[in-house]
């Protein structure tokens, strides 16, 4: 805001030393003007991703260790405002007590208020915010001696650390610490963002900005309100760009197959939303290489868009996933099962097996892993042959093989018969193993997609299960009800 000073580096600062990786993209309308300067703000990639549990969880243990023993220095300025590293108490907004933080930034204001970033001890990034000064202590004002349990809401986040080693995860952590929107209004929804977005500078001049208003159909940024209105009276666009490939009528949804390479404005800024809710996302400007799968909810006024995923085009390693995200107020439904489904659903129209992006996030592992359980106990009760190999079982669900084995042994199917590994199940016993897998929420209907796969030599596709038979286009088009 006008007025203040505040002891955090700009995002274009601190993002000059960020390095480029490979991915999708993120961008808005008027960030063209800006690509050589702040475009420059984010890394390079295509997976959402997340620090292995283990390191995060040695992390928190310290300093909860250093919480409960009462160990927090007085770390003050001579005005007795604390510095910026200094272990203090909050107020946590869900429920009021007070926690142990670490103030991330101190914000002095034009009327001689004083506002400090927090991170709370033991809790993801996510929840880091800014606290009025009164509010700060620099102990526990209950007096509460023993730690609390804790218990937060996990966001779905299915990617690794695409390949980041630790410094480079610590720099992004540095050039991302302090968000740069608090919350974004989409549609009927007023979202509180999780994480900082290299959006282009122009939307956060002063550091930081309250609500960013985004319209949900051409995913378009704007400062303020009226703009939004201003826009919406405008715009005759109720749906995003590309085909519509698949509707289903009874639920309500609706996918939308978006080319980065013909709506790159649209991909990069779905990109750009994406990064508020994925921590260790990584962007890249080129979004040609990407398709975007975009699944909405329709209803009279349009479509509204509940979440995405994306993938390459032609993927060197096989993978049918790069970044998926599911938006927080449509988070437990099940779509983000169903966004999975979809995408070996993808699969087994272009003959290939697929596999999300790796490693996966600790999360990632065990939602796909819950998918692969369920998609080869099905395929095993509906082939029903005596003999099946991992092969079979493969081409019937597109799943990589190494993915069906990991499923297999995890569903204890699998027995050493005279040194070798061998299936070995019964229909009941089978039928047991499935209820623990359900997938619920929505299911993907294949009979409701319409889709023809692009065109991939099949010689150099070494992905492909055997050579595709020419795919007739799709003819549907988005309608209203």
């Amino acid at each position: 805001m006008p007025g203040q000073k505040s002891k955090r580096r700009g995002a274009d600062e601190a993002a000059a030393g960020s390095k480029k990786r490979k991915g999708d993209g993120a961008a808005s309308k008027s960030s063209k003007a800006n690509s050589s300067g702040n475009n420059n703000n984010s890394k390079n990639g295509g997976g959402a991703s997340s620090k292995g549990a283990a390191n995060k969880n040695a992390k928190n243990k310290t300093a909860a260790d250093e919480a409960e023993t009462g160990n927090w220095e007085d770390m003050r300025d001579e005005d007795g405002t604390f510095k910026v590293g200094a272990k203090i108490f909050c107020p946590y907004r869900k429920d009021g007590s007070y926690r142990p933080c670490i103030v991330i930034d101190v914000q002095h204001n034009s009327d001689g208020s004083v506002k400090y970033y927090v991170h709370y001890v033991e809790f993801n990034r996510r929840m880091d915010t800014w606290i009025p000064g009164p509010d700060a202590m620099d102990h526990d004002p209950t007096g509460r001696t023993r730690r609390q349990d804790v218990v937060e809401f996990v966001e779905e986040e299915y990617g690794g650390s695409n390949g980041m080693d630790p410094d480079s995860i610590r720099e992004h952590e540095e050039i991302t610490k302090v968000k740069n929107v608090n919350r974004i209004e989409l549609g009927r929804n007023i979202i509180e963002t999780w994480y900082f977005s290299p959006i282009p500078r122009e939307f956060f001049p002063e550091g930081s900005v309250d609500v960013l208003y985004v319209s949900e159909f051409t995913l378009d940024m704007y400062r303020h309100k009226s703009e939004l209105e201003r826009h919406y009276r405008r715009c005759k666009i109720r749906h995003p760009p590309g085909d519509e490939i698949y509707r289903d009528d009874e639920n309500k949804l609706s996918m939308f197959e978006v080319d980065g390479a013909k709506s790159k404005i649209y991909s990069q800024n779905l990109s750009y939303l994406a990064k508020f809710f994925l921590d260790h996302k990584t962007l890249h400007w080129d979004v040609d290489p990407f398709l975007f799968y975009v699944l909405c909810e329709y209803d009279e006024k349009g479509y509204h868009p509940v979440g995405y995923y994306s993938k390459e085009k032609y993927s060197e390693q096989g993978y049918n996933l790069a970044c998926i995200l599911t938006l927080p107020p449509y988070q437990r439904k099940g779509y983000g099962k169903f966004l999975i489904s979809f995408s070996y659903e993808l699969s087994k129209k272009e003959e290939k097996v697929g596999s999300p992006e790796k490693p996966l996030s600790d999360l990632g592992q065990l939602s796909y892993r819950s998918y692969w359980c369920h998609a080869v106990l099905e395929a095993l009760l509906e082939m029903n042959n005596e003999a099946i190999s991992v092969i079979d079982i493969t081409k019937h669900t597109s799943i990589k093989t190494e993915d069906v084995v990991l499923a297999l042994k995890f569903l204890g199917l699998t027995k050493c018969v005279n040194g070798r590994h061998v299936i070995c199940v019964d229909e009941n016993f089978l039928r047991e193993k499935l209820k623990k897998f359900p997938l619920k929420g929505v299911r993907v209907d294949p009979e409701r997609l319409h889709w023809a796969p692009l065109k991939v030599d099949v010689k150099r596709d070494k992905w492909s299960i055997k050579a595709k038979r020419k795919a007739e286009p799709a003819s549907f088009q988005p309608q209203f009800s």
